[in-house]
């Protein structure tokens, strides 16, 4: 018997799971909106791997979020600032066991949760009103990291660039029953799924890149490939890079490669644009709190000086608020 599975957020990463999973056996339902809702119920939703195959979900269900009902896990597999305005609606998509999959860059709202030393304590920076706290509820939360690439090419059809690693992790650390089944699941659906005893550090290896290259690409409209090759912004993404790690090694988090090998794992991608680059190439809002506003807040919890995470963080948010109120992307 399949478990039941709502994918909150049917874009790239969501299409990607919810069709792999679908076609393993498993009850899928995606949650979707607009154009994106519509070719899901008329034709299913179609994955293009790699190499070219193409994997067609056809028999899903998809649904607004309040047509949903409950099922045994939710994924939320859209942006971290898109959560909050759906948060009270999630209740509809829970029954009393029900997991809840957090797949956003960034540092979770939920981080604090069963940390030693911090029991209790709320990041403002990614949940400023404290509505994800109370209306999804930190003893739901299964954490996770996603490695994946992929891209929404058209309404119902995502295209996979590369990777199929989802580590998982319970916030406490246990390898719990509802963990170990997920995690099986996702296995048996063609996933790498290690579940981890460290979350909050596997998250920190992400986002120890995410929240230098992306704010820095934003600004200088540059690859990753340019970043790590132009010494000064080399230099710039270490110093982030330096400051970032202090932070997390106060709050007990073991990082075990160098910043030289993190920078030159990014070089190695090539020339790719970060989403924070494409996103002001676009027009929308930033993921810059969970990438960049949460360490900063972290760092003053820990009483650590971020000056150059911070300069970076006002420019980004200058920039941003620029771009939203012209209304359109910006394109060099």
């Amino acid at each position: 018997m399949g478990l039941k599975i709502a994918i909150v957020g049917a874009g790239a990463i969501g299409g990607y799971l919810g069709v792999k999973l679908a076609l393993g056996g498993h009850d899928v339902t995606f949650v979707a909106r607009g154009e994106n809702l519509k070719a899901i119920q008329a034709h299913g939703m179609k994955l293009e791997l790699e190499g070219g195959e193409v994997l067609h979900a056809q028999h899903v269900r998809a649904c607004t979020i309040d047509e949903a009902g409950p099922h045994d896990y939710v994924f939320l597999t859209m942006k971290s600032h898109q959560v909050e305005p759906v948060a009270a609606q999630l209740a509809g998509l829970c029954h009393d066991q029900t997991a809840v999959v957090t797949m956003q860059n960034g540092v979770p709202w939920w981080y604090f949760h069963g940390l030693p030393g911090h029991e209790g304590r709320q990041l403002r920076s990614v949940d400023p009103n404290g509505t994800l706290w109370q209306q999804i509820g930190p003893e739901r939360v299964i954490g996770s990291v996603v490695y994946p690439a992929a891209e929404l090419i058209a309404p119902g059809v995502v295209k996979l660039i590369e990777g199929n690693r989802f580590t998982l992790g319970e916030p406490s650390g246990e390898k719990t029953e509802r963990v170990s089944t997920l995690a099986q699941a996702m296995i048996g659906a063609g996933f790498k799924t290690p579940v981890s005893s460290d979350i909050r550090s596997e998250l920190w290896v992400k986002l120890w890149g995410n929240l230098t290259f992306n704010p820095v690409s934003a600004l200088t409209h540059a690859t990753l490939e340019d970043i790590c090759g132009f010494e000064p912004t080399r230099a710039l993404a270490a110093q982030m890079m330096a400051e970032a790690q202090r932070v997390g090694e106060k709050l007990g988090v073991q990082f075990k490669i160098s910043i030289d090998k993190r920078i030159a794992g990014a070089q190695a991608i090539g020339a790719h644009k970060t989403s924070m680059l494409q996103d002001i190439e676009a027009g929308k809002a930033l993921e810059l709190e969970a990438l960049l506003g949460s360490v900063i807040e972290l760092a003053q919890v820990v009483q650590e000086d971020t000056p150059v995470l911070q300069a970076v963080y006002a420019l980004t948010r200058m920039l941003e608020r620029q771009v939203l109120a012209q209304g359109r992307g910006l394109v060099l």
